[in-house]
């Protein structure tokens, strides 16, 4: 990734904790807000499929993306909360993704 995503997810919890403090009820506010970000994201879905008749289809793939890249921007910056590195996190979890693919991972 862009070191530029890395850098925002920094900036952004430094800006949160100025804003909001760094209890535990702020870090509980910033996990809890990646369940409000994959809500978003799957009602974009829904709005996608047309599933509300009412509605129809509201929204396009890149909607969704872009719902998906909001949730996936707030677990960095949870991470981050938590006083660790998110670019390390991830590498961590890629390797552990990579090493369950096997032969099947692409590099």
């Amino acid at each position: 990734m862009d070191e530029s995503i890395w850098e925002a997810a920094r900036a952004s919890r430094s800006w949160l904790d100025a804003a909001n403090g760094t209890g535990q009820t702020e870090l509980t506010c910033r996990i809890l807000k990646l369940t409000e970000e994959a809500g978003e994201a799957s009602a974009a879905w829904i709005g996608l499929l047309g599933q509300n008749p009412r509605k129809g289809v509201t929204h396009t793939r890149e909607d969704v993306a872009a719902e998906l890249a909001d949730v996936a921007f707030t677990a960095l910056v949870a991470i981050e909360s938590l006083g660790l590195d998110a670019r390390t996190t991830m590498d961590a979890c890629a390797a552990k993704v990579r090493s369950r693919l096997g032969n099947h991972a692409r590099p």
